[in-house]
């Protein structure tokens, strides 16, 4: 096998071992991703290759306590699934099919979750819709009005809040 080759197929390797996971190093995959670069890379068929063939030849390459594999048991595991997902073909060639799928391929983020715009989302996000107090935090266009419309803003008026005749104490005491 060429050089580069395999240098792409290690690329692979370190990129699908360290997807979704922040303290991966890149040196062992773990089941999970190793499913993961198998349906990617459509080394999983359905047919002579299904998801449990993937899970049973990950539990036989890897050492009996470890829950990861490094990259040579990574080799090991593609000679195992070669044949199965290239029938008809020679080990060789089977298992250089194989490379040929993986190499350079890098985890897909395919259905990963997206936002969601929908009746529902928009109907709880119309803020003209909004009654109590929480109408109080925006202004008529539906713009928050911050601070402002979270917080009671307290007035030294000597008034409570929200009272009508504010200021016409003076009047009223005057007129008698």
């Amino acid at each position: 096998m060429a050089e580069s080759d395999m240098d792409q197929l290690l690329d692979s390797f370190k990129k699908f071992a360290v997807h979704g996971d922040t303290k991966a190093t890149g040196k062992e995959m773990n089941g999970k991703n190793w499913a993961k670069l198998c349906k990617d890379c459509k080394v999983v068929d359905g047919k002579n290759v299904t998801s449990t063939d993937v899970d049973i030849v990950f539990t036989k390459v890897k050492a009996k306590t470890s829950r990861v594999i490094t990259y040579e048991e990574f080799q090991k595991a593609l000679e195992e699934l070669a044949p199965k997902r290239f029938k008809g073909q020679s080990k060789e060639e089977a298992l250089q099919s194989m490379h040929k799928l993986i190499d350079g391929k890098e985890p897909t983020n395919v259905g990963v979750t997206k936002v969601a715009k929908t009746a529902a989302v928009d109907r709880l996000t119309d803020t003209s819709k909004y009654t109590g107090s929480h109408k109080e935090r925006f202004d008529e266009s539906g713009k928050g009005k911050g601070k402002g419309g979270r917080e009671e803003l307290v007035e030294h008026t000597g008034y409570v809040g929200a009272y009508k005749n504010a200021g016409s104490y003076e009047e009223k005491t005057k007129a008698k």
